[in-house]
């Protein structure tokens, strides 16, 4: 039988448990982040340090964190697969998925810029203006692609953030990858040409003023509408391209 005293630290250990997973849940600690120091936790949390133990014992056997020999603790990578999935395998084979996913994207991103406006604290627009500062800086250097389209997801993303909707911040998170692969082919397809990449300039002005301004339906619309531009200027390449092929098929006799 438990004695007394053994009871009341278990219940103080799920009070650890719980607030720390509600850090988690917040975005505060990021999957890969180090834990602060026991001390710096006992005193933010205000319990003993046997109470802090208990409770990271009991998130260790959740998987929510893990513990290495010298490191410390830090939050387990929690939406890890031992590998990309048949399902995200065959989403991101298929060109046509692009557009499926941009349609998800509309509905999503426009959603979370709406939110973002309504909730968004003064913290959450430092954020985004550093992230919207580093894009725009990408813009006079030699970036590569792949290095502006993570750069141009990390501004989307910090929007979503300020939504303060854990669901819909893990939601995006767990499309990271198809994210990227559709952010990479704006980039690659749409920057390189001047007038696309003015418009884009434009359109992510125009979201990051309506969030950080806190007008919600000015900021819906602009998420809503900077992303079906580019899905429609991807399309017109697309259809650009399959002319070109056409006109060369038929000059070279094959019609």
């Amino acid at each position: 039988m438990n004695s007394p005293g053994t009871e009341g630290s278990r219940q103080i250990a799920d009070v650890v448990t719980e607030r720390i997973e509600r850090l988690i849940v917040d975005g505060v600690l990021k999957s890969g982040q180090t834990l602060p120091s026991e001390r710096r936790l006992t005193e933010k949390l205000g319990v003993s340090r046997t109470a802090l133990r208990e409770g990271l014992k009991i998130l260790r056997a959740r998987g929510i964190i893990e513990t290495s020999h010298g490191k410390g603790s830090f939050v387990a990578n929690l939406t890890a697969q031992p590998a990309l999935s048949p399902l995200m395998h065959l989403l991101g084979s298929q060109p046509r998925t692009l557009y499926d996913l941009f349609e998800v994207r509309e509905m999503l991103e426009a959603e979370s810029a709406r939110l973002a406006a309504l909730r968004g604290t003064p913290a959450d627009f430092v954020l985004i203006t550093r992230r919207y500062e580093e894009m725009v800086a990408a813009h006079d250097k030699e970036t590569s692609a792949s290095a502006h389209a993570r750069l141009d997801h990390a501004f989307h993303l910090a929007i979503c953030e300020a939504s303060h909707n854990p669901v819909l911040v893990h939601t995006l998170g767990s499309l990271t990858d198809l994210l990227l692969s559709s952010v990479f082919a704006s980039v690659n397809n749409l920057y390189h040409r001047q007038p696309q990449k003015r418009q884009i300039d434009r359109q992510h002005a125009r979201l990051y003023n309506a969030v950080t301004g806190k007008l919600p339906e000015q900021a819906r619309k602009a998420a809503s509408d900077h992303i079906c531009s580019v899905r429609d200027g991807l399309k017109e390449i697309e259809q650009e391209e399959q002319r070109l092929v056409r006109a060369t098929l038929r000059l070279e006799g094959w019609e």
